[in-house]
């Protein structure tokens, strides 16, 4: 979890100069401008930082708590397997989006189902055999304890 909170306040630099930098190139004067395009736009993004990244083994977060993510014999994974992972990670986030997008709760009940969502997918890997989490099993990789030779 401490990974996953220092993974995000790295992201949000990443995302900061990315929506900057698409905000600046488009011409986009108002947030609301764009915001599909933007959203896809930084969707890429994300997925050129952990696909790159994890097909290097890890991300600066991951170095920091020593976590490294490999295939289920213990190789690093290819870009391909990197971004299936990527893809299927966001599959526990279509549940709480949707239903905030269908419904109409506001900006807090949003927030409150989503952490609520992410809750639940936390603990479903207390289930997985191996206590990973179940993208990883549909990847096809897993999160191992790695400490660097020497």
């Amino acid at each position: 979890m401490g990974s996953w909170l220092y993974e995000g306040m790295l992201l949000f630099g990443v995302v900061f100069i990315s929506g900057y930098l698409f905000g600046t190139l488009t011409q986009t004067r108002h947030a609301m401008n764009n915001r599909l395009a933007l959203q896809a736009f930084l969707f890429c993004v994300l997925a050129l930082y952990f696909v790159w990244f994890w097909s290097h083994g890890q991300t600066l977060a991951m170095k920091t708590w020593r976590i490294r993510v490999v295939d289920r014999h213990g190789q690093a994974i290819t870009q391909q397997r990197a971004l299936r992972r990527y893809l299927l990670a966001w599959v526990w986030c279509v549940p709480p989006l949707l239903f905030a997008y269908l419904g109409s709760m506001g900006t807090a009940g949003a927030g409150a189902v989503f952490l609520a969502w992410v809750t639940v997918w936390a603990a479903l890997s207390y289930w997985h055999p191996q206590k990973q989490f179940w993208h990883d099993e549909l990847a096809g990789t897993r999160l191992v304890d790695y400490r660097p030779a020497g």
